[in-house]
């Protein structure tokens, strides 16, 4: 176990716990360990049938994921990876080694899927994978010169799109400034029909420069290069929020990012993903239809500060691992709403060790707010950083 100096926590690293083991080919039940990467994992279950949303980059780690949310190419379908934990495994702060599910501590249960890095330290999961076949990619270059109003047709056409269509698109500002959009759509199948019925809608956003779609196995989407992990923190500022709708108001906004940011990008969440009840787990934002994300480098990140202070109004809350500062100085209740104070506080009161600060340790069982550092050391533990 590697445990290297930080200013706020320690990293375990967990890159050695990276079994998977399929317990029931005929549910989909299988157990991955924390340190495996999704890469591997969708691989693994692919000659099963089966699949996990779980993001869309081969080399991210389970735990993180796992633990926080995990929005993914198939989002919209299957919901988010959260959606589908069954059990955990976790080492709590006093050393116990316990295993959570629905019946056993159902406490640790709900929080853990959604805030877990709050928790302990998770060794593994049960999940209930998907039967997913080959599945239509489609990535498509817009010219988003016209940003606000590109983003108005691209989210109406996300949200009238069949559950079988998730899209994620990236702006980045191109030669001369002229603003470029590149759209990643999954349509889970592969009747040719069907696929151009359900993407076509979604080529009318914008002017288009570069289409093109193929049939390919889900796990094709996501390899694990298995290249070296290092912490972005030093080099890139992120800045998170959940839209429940991409208004003209809330298309302006967003286009006022890509002024301050290098990159902004934003990935279709709702059908499946709200499906799930808002009280069912601590990952409980279930109304909205878009994660945002905005990225720059520290000497811009004053600049992004004072355009996402202005699109504020437009967001409903954030995802936790798009973001890279203490949310709003040091209130966790943006990511973690109402739900989660109570049973935090019930599971303070019963299971906490006395001798474990809820400001310094990194392990505390159900601590109520973190330092932002802690989070996201302990996302990048699973990914052998």
């Amino acid at each position: 176990m590697a445990v290297p100096p930080t200013t706020y926590g320690f990293v375990v690293n967990l890159s050695r716990l990276h079994r998977l083991s399929l317990l029931d080919a005929r549910s989909g039940l299988v157990r991955v360990e924390a340190g495996a990467r999704w890469g591997d994992v969708a691989a693994a279950l692919a000659p099963h049938g089966l699949a996990l949303s779980s993001g869309d980059t081969g080399d991210v780690g389970v735990g993180g994921l796992a633990t926080t949310g995990g929005i993914g190419l198939l989002s919209r379908l299957h919901g988010l990876t959260v959606d589908h934990v069954r059990a955990a495994v976790l080492v709590l702060a006093d050393g116990s080694h316990v295993r959570t599910d629905a019946v056993h501590d159902p406490d640790l249960f709900w929080a853990v899927r959604g805030a877990g890095a709050n928790l302990g330290v998770v060794t593994a999961f049960e999940f209930q994978a998907q039967r997913v076949g080959e599945v239509t990619v489609a990535v498509t270059v817009h010219d988003a010169a016209d940003t606000a109003a590109f983003l108005a047709r691209w989210g109406a056409a996300v949200e009238a799109a069949p559950r079988e269509v998730t899209s994620f698109v990236t702006l980045v500002a191109g030669p001369g400034g002229r603003a470029v959009a590149q759209a990643m759509t999954v349509f889970a199948g592969t009747d040719p029909a069907a696929a151009r019925a359900a993407l076509a809608p979604l080529l009318l956003a914008g002017p288009v420069s570069h289409n093109q779609a193929s049939v390919a196995p889900y796990h094709r989407l996501l390899p694990a290069g298995h290249e070296p992990q290092r912490a972005q923190q030093p080099q890139a500022v992120s800045r998170s929020g959940l839209v429940d709708h991409i208004t003209g108001a809330a298309a302006e906004g967003i286009a006022t990012l890509l002024e301050a940011a290098g990159m902004v990008q934003l990935r279709s969440v709702g059908a499946a993903v709200n499906d799930t009840p808002s009280t069912a787990m601590a990952y409980s934002h279930r109304t909205q239809n878009f994660a945002l994300m905005a990225a720059t480098v520290p000497a811009g990140c004053a600049t992004l500060d004072s355009r996402w202070i202005q699109l504020r109004p437009h967001l409903n809350g954030l995802y936790l691992s798009f973001e890279t500062r203490t949310p709003d100085g040091g209130s966790c209740r943006t990511p973690f709403p109402a739900p989660y104070w109570t049973v935090s506080s019930r599971s303070r009161r019963t299971t906490t060790p006395a001798t474990c600060s809820t400001t310094t340790s990194p392990c505390h069982r159900y601590r109520s707010c973190t330092h932002r550092a802690d989070i996201r050391r302990h996302e990048q533990s699973a990914i052998g950083s």
